[in-house]
């Protein structure tokens, strides 16, 4: 349970293509919370642009974890991306930073800034969130991040076959998994209009970890759980009933199947932000 963490943007707005609930209520966003901590969870992720997630877990009692949040978009300026920053560690007592964008590192002055962060001690690592096509081992290679968050799923395996992974881990860079369900992607039974093409598939992966004697959920999560390379893998919830079915899927018995065959190769598919 110890590699869990919690990702809180559903606690600031309403996100997801499998969120029916909207936003979580400050109710359920505290009864979640106390169950996590109670399960072993050790980790909140959270950021400045998660609508009102900073403001939010800064009312609850955030004690038992470690918190990660993001930058401001660099187009601020430094200086505000500084200033944010400065109010997330005060709000939050955050332990880590990272740049919520690659791109944002185009700006020369952004990474030094968030340097000088980490030595005043205001932050106890630093780090960036990427995406596959921003090529994570280089970024690491050039900046030398303490933590990288990177989207790894049964169903997305590109980092993973591509020894990225196995790149960042050599570094000493400690991994953040995100999108391990991919947005909820393997328990749509509606798909949205984009993915249809990808319905028979997910259908066949389904039936295969069904048979293995399995679910879909403990398959995902157990996949990513057990990368020896990942040391967080990130899941989102919308209510305490959801949290309380991932912590019995984590500790559920991990199926034998060829997990190299449930991946999918179809960038559409494995990019959200295209759907």
């Amino acid at each position: 349970m110890n590699k869990l963490g919690l990702g809180t943007v559903q606690f600031g707005q309403a996100y997801g293509v499998s969120n029916k609930r909207g936003q979580v209520t400050l109710d359920d966003a505290r009864a979640i919370l106390a169950r996590a901590a109670q399960g072993g969870v050790t980790l909140l992720d959270t950021a400045a642009n998660y609508g009102e997630s900073e403001q939010v877990l800064a009312a609850l009692d955030t004690a038992p974890f470690r918190i990660v949040t993001k930058t401001i978009h660099a187009r601020h300026g430094v200086d505000a991306v500084v200033a944010r920053a400065r109010q997330s560690a005060r709000a939050l007592k955050a332990d880590t930073l990272l740049v919520h964008a690659a791109a944002d590192l185009a700006d020369a002055a952004l990474w030094p800034a968030l340097q000088a962060l980490k030595a005043e001690g205001v932050f106890r690592r630093i780090g960036i969130s990427t995406y596959a096509a921003d090529d994570p081992a280089a970024l690491a290679a050039r900046f030398r991040p303490d933590v990288m968050q990177l989207p790894v799923s049964l169903l997305d395996q590109r980092l993973l076959k591509d020894g990225t992974l196995a790149r960042l881990a050599a570094m000493g860079v400690e991994v953040h998994a995100r999108s391990v369900f991919l947005q909820g992607l393997l328990f749509l039974e509606t798909l949205p209009p984009k993915l249809q093409s990808a319905a028979p598939r997910l259908a066949a992966i389904r039936t295969w970890i069904i048979h293995a004697g399995s679910t879909p959920l403990a398959a995902a999560l157990g996949f990513v759980l057990s990368r020896p390379e990942i040391a967080i893998a990130l899941v989102g919830v919308t209510a305490p009933g959801e949290l309380e079915e991932i912590l019995a899927a984590a500790s559920a018995p991990l199926p034998a199947l060829d997990w190299d065959a449930l991946a999918l190769d179809d960038e559409t598919v494995l990019t959200p932000s295209l759907w």
